[in-house]
């Protein structure tokens, strides 16, 4: 199976290669949904050329809904979409995909999890309209999707991980209706997800929705997270084609450490050998999440009921290990203050993780410092054997 990453930019979609992506999803602004991710322009192609590295795919997630003058506006941006290497077009609206395929004969073509396929007869018209894949609704079944599989006898990608919609993928109102924000044009405000005070329905008066013990508000509209990892198996016994990753909003880190966990599962899966395997795993929870759930694959009882908490984030994510400059000395990439009587982690392609408390912070002059804040020049010197491109951590005290 294919493991394909979220990236909301050019940094996000390096790391998630890095990491362990056998392809990648980004959006060009205006024509994708995840408004609010940083997408990418016109004018970065080359960019991006330089950043995919030989043998991966790019794929574009081109799927909004288009009304008229947004069809106007891909139409005359064509030329420069094809500017982008990109293997493969995502979409949802019917009238983009003939825009697509009059410009990009041949181009392979993937359905957007926004069309909400969730049956076979759906996937057989889909693939007669030039579709080689469909991303099928988050709702569908393990039985159900091998049944689309072999009766529509065309490549299935599912969701495998990240947040699940409280509607059939993106197609609900609250966004629209109480922040005049479009969750079908890529500007949901995640209505669902917001604190609750008082929740009470006409026709039962005075009947509120429990308020928990220790809270003031209620998350009933929130929904948990996806987690698969440890059914990899059954998904790729079902025909699953893909697996995807949901987050081009979220940050550097999440790609990373999701990326990384569901290669090495995959790869134990075909026959590699992984040292420590369990570990890869339970770093899912050192990024921020939710509870997590197995979705729809199996039972929906867990789905259906609400998530009780907001994000849990129990690390910080400060940086990245840069260019060797000498034995022992690296370029350092702050996100977040960094202080030299932390202790951090380094967090690697290629290893689980280091433990330092023992390294030095130098200036750009390579002065010794107490701190080092984003947004300046600074190095690291340390004795663990890390490598360019290693993220740095903190744990939360």
């Amino acid at each position: 199976m294919e493991i394909v990453s979220p990236a909301g930019n050019r940094e996000k979609l390096h790391y998630a290669y890095l990491f362990g992506a056998d392809a990648a999803y980004i959006g060009i602004k205006n024509f994708s949904l995840r408004a609010k991710a940083d997408n990418f322009n016109f004018e970065d192609h080359e960019i991006i050329k330089k950043t995919k590295p030989p043998g991966k795919k790019l794929y574009c997630a081109c799927n909004i809904y288009f009304h008229d003058n947004d069809l106007r506006h891909l139409e005359e941006n064509l030329e420069k979409i094809a500017a982008y290497p990109f293997d493969a077009f995502i979409i949802s609206d019917l009238g983009a995909l003939s825009v697509i395929k009059r410009y990009f004969p041949g181009k392979p073509l993937h359905l957007s999890t926004q069309a909400n396929c969730i049956n076979s007869e759906a996937a057989k018209m889909y693939r007669d309209m030039g579709f080689s894949r469909l991303i099928l609704g988050r709702e569908v079944n393990l039985k159900e999707i091998e049944e689309i599989r072999t009766k529509a006898g065309i490549g299935v990608e599912v969701f495998v991980h990240g947040a699940m919609c409280l509607a059939y993928s993106g197609r609900c109102f609250l966004s629209a209706y109480m922040a005049n924000r479009s969750a079908n044009k890529g500007d949901c405000a995640h209505a669902c997800r917001w604190k609750y005070r008082v929740l009470e329905e006409e026709e039962r008066t005075g009947e509120y929705f429990p308020i928990y013990e220790g809270d003031d508000y209620t998350v009933i509209l929130s929904s948990k997270d996806l987690c698969m990892i440890d059914h990899l198996g059954e998904l790729r016994n079902a025909g699953v084609t893909a697996i995807k990753i949901e987050g081009r909003m979220k940050s550097v880190y999440y790609v990373a450490i999701a990326t990384r966990a569901y290669r090495k599962v995959l790869d134990s899966l075909e026959g590699m050998e992984i040292p420590g395997l369990a570990d890869y795993k339970t770093e899912l929870f050192k990024v921020s999440q939710r509870e997590f759930s197995t979705g729809f694959f199996f039972d929906k009882a867990d789905i259906e009921t609400s998530t009780q908490t907001s994000y849990y984030r129990p690390y910080e994510f400060l940086g990245f290990i840069g260019k060797q400059v000498e034995p022992g000395l690296y370029e350092l990439v702050v996100k977040y203050q960094i202080r030299a009587e932390d202790t951090i982690e380094y967090v690697g392609y290629d290893i689980l993780f280091l433990q330092d408390s023992s390294f030095v912070l130098l200036d750009e002059e390579k002065k010794r410092v107490e701190k080092a804040d984003h947004g300046k020049i600074y190095f690291i010197r340390t004795e663990a054997a890390i490598k360019e491109g290693y993220l740095i951590r903190r744990q939360k005290s």
